[in-house]
């Protein structure tokens, strides 16, 4: 048996197709199938129900794949573990995070990078709770950042990074001014609400919540990315709930507010998350160590940066003949919306 078949083995099982599992491990199609067909004769069980193309894996070869994948993945750490005695951790770092958690991973990443300078990082921003762990469990990532409210973590290492609180972003003129620092859920259904959609795990946590306490917010955009909301409040048009360690990455305009959401108060902790297998990706565990001696919920409760006023200057002739560097997006049209309150009717 050579590591070679179990990895064209894996590449099928993932794939569920001969040319795409071909095309990812760099070979024929005919040099991948004649190998899954020496591996099923070798082991003398049928791996894969076959016609003229891939049907389905077999019982024997379902059960199979999770030893081909673990045989694969203890390999890889062995070959790290070599590599790091001779010269210090070297190769690719996978890691997956939640959308929410996508700007602070780099409080996490970077002390690592630090340490580690031979390592790189592949940094996936687009995977949810399930496929994140999914992923963990074949042995597809290093590591994962998410959130672990009601997920099964069995045979998980979790260590716990920071409170995730959410608060609301918006222009000062879509708060007046006698709002408070505080807004409550139910206040929200007021504005014209941008958030996080149903196929993230926190909007679902967000959303069994407020049904508890007989609310349902109907925001007017959803969306997977935070990005796309901190867009939306830059343009002054919208209201983004976003979480507050999230913005920590960015400084904003004056014209932001920035309100804690309340009544009821939902946070969730946000943990690093790895493979419990021994003795495991020697990535995961130097990540791992690194996570550790962060104190993460102190650094983000010094709050959020601000963007200075801008000050008004003259620009000579050669400096307004130069492009705008770094010059503010704004989005351009026109959105109306009214908020009721005390019998009067506020438009915008």
């Amino acid at each position: 048996m050579l590591f070679r078949q179990l990895e064209y083995f894996v590449a099928l099982a993932r794939e569920r197709h001969f040319a795409r599992a071909a095309a990812a491990c760099y070979v024929s199609q005919p040099a991948l199938s004649e190998a899954i067909r020496k591996l099923e004769h070798e082991l003398n069980v049928p791996l894969v129900n076959r016609d003229h193309t891939f049907q389905s894996l077999t019982p024997e070869g379902e059960r199979l794949v999770v030893w081909a994948r673990r045989i694969l993945a203890d390999h890889d750490a062995l070959q790290q573990e070599v590599s790091a005695m001779r010269s210090g951790l070297a190769g690719q770092l996978r890691l997956g995070v939640t959308a929410t958690a996508s700007t602070t991973a780099a409080v996490v990443l970077t002390p690592f990078c630090v340490a580690h300078p031979m390592v790189t990082v592949e940094l996936e921003t687009r995977l949810s709770t399930e496929d994140i762990l999914g992923q963990l469990r074949r042995f597809e990532l290093d590591a994962g950042i998410v959130h672990i409210d009601d997920v099964d973590t069995t045979d998980l290492t979790i260590v716990p990074l920071y409170t995730e609180r959410f608060v609301l972003a918006a222009n000062r003129r879509l708060l007046p001014g006698d709002w408070s620092d505080h807004i409550t859920w139910a206040e929200l259904s007021e504005l014209p609400l941008c958030m996080l959609n149903n196929s993230r795990s926190i909007r679902q946590l967000i959303d069994r919540v407020l049904e508890k306490n007989g609310l349902v917010l109907r925001p007017r955009i959803e969306t997977d990315s935070v990005a796309s909301i901190y867009a939306f409040v830059d343009s002054g048009s919208w209201a983004g709930v976003v979480p507050q360690e999230w913005i920590h990455a960015f400084s904003y305009s004056p014209d932001i507010r920035i309100v804690t959401i309340d009544d009821p108060v939902i946070t969730s902790t946000l943990s690093l998350v790895t493979s419990a297998s021994e003795p495991g990706s020697l990535f995961a565990r130097s990540l791992t160590e690194t996570a550790r001696k962060l104190s993460l919920d102190e650094l983000f409760a010094q709050g959020p940066a601000r963007l200075p006023a801008p000050r008004p200057r003259r620009r000579s002739c050669e400096a307004a003949a130069q492009p705008l560097v770094g010059a503010p997006y704004h989005l351009v049209g026109t959105t109306s919306w009214t908020r009721r309150e005390s019998g009067r009717t506020l438009c915008a």
